[in-house]
């Protein structure tokens, strides 16, 4: 899957972690293959599991410098796997850990985007990557102004999603990223099949479509992002 990444432009992989062992896990990942890194957070969906426990786990995985964010970490309304008040609780304790750590967060939003937006502003968080991001014009421009970073996946190819592309095509270049989330949200062409990093390129042409700016310049631009964001990526 590397060999395949790197056959398509893709010289970098980010491993996320959603739990203590997927974290580790994702950490013997980057340090058994050149060119992978990690993070280390609880998901939402398992936010009533983020004890003391679990946050130690965290927080020593985020000594490692291959372990390059905290996250993922956010707020779910959609599937509701953990209450809103574990959920809340988590995602500040997550950053808290990003900033004690320097490390920029990934977060992830679904069916959530105010209460999540609150939040971060209250706890003035720094380095924020949304991560897949979901939200409209107005949440993407309140992003931008903030200074967070918006990650578009595969879902921004999907025909229903019209809002996403207005949404990609109003921001500033300096604010995008892409990624795969693999391996769900395979893009419209490869759906109902297992999604892969080197499909980040299908959504780096429907950017280009979407902004009509050429899709070499926007591989640069969001190289250049995620370099910038999440230091030690190269």
């Amino acid at each position: 899957m590397i060999e395949e990444a790197r056959a398509a432009g893709v010289s970098s992989l980010l491993c996320v972690g959603i739990d203590p062992e997927s974290s580790r896990r994702s950490l013997e990942l980057a340090e058994s293959f050149r060119g992978v890194f990690a993070t280390a957070g609880v998901h939402p969906h398992t936010a009533s599991e983020f004890d003391e426990a679990a946050g130690s786990v965290v927080e020593e995985l985020l000594a490692s410098p291959q372990v390059l964010a905290v996250g993922e970490t956010g707020l779910d309304f959609y599937r509701m796997l953990s209450p809103q008040e574990d959920q809340e609780r988590a995602f500040r304790a997550h950053i808290a850990l990003a900033r004690e750590s320097g490390k920029p967060l990934v977060v992830h939003v679904r069916d959530a985007w105010p209460e999540a937006m609150a939040i971060l502003d209250h706890e003035d968080a720094d380095g924020v990557v949304l991560h897949c991001f979901s939200g409209d014009v107005a949440t993407a421009r309140e992003a931008e102004a903030r200074g967070y970073l918006l990650s578009f996946s595969g879902t921004v190819t999907y025909p229903k999603n019209d809002y996403l592309r207005e949404a990609a095509a109003v921001v500033d270049s300096g604010c995008l990223l892409v990624e795969t989330d693999s391996p769900y949200l395979a893009p419209q062409s490869m759906r109902g099949r297992d999604n892969r990093p080197a499909n980040v390129v299908e959504v780096l042409r429907q950017l280009g479509k979407v902004r009509t700016e050429p899709v070499e310049e926007l591989r640069a631009i969001t190289s250049a992002n995620a370099v910038h964001v999440f230091e030690g990526l190269r």
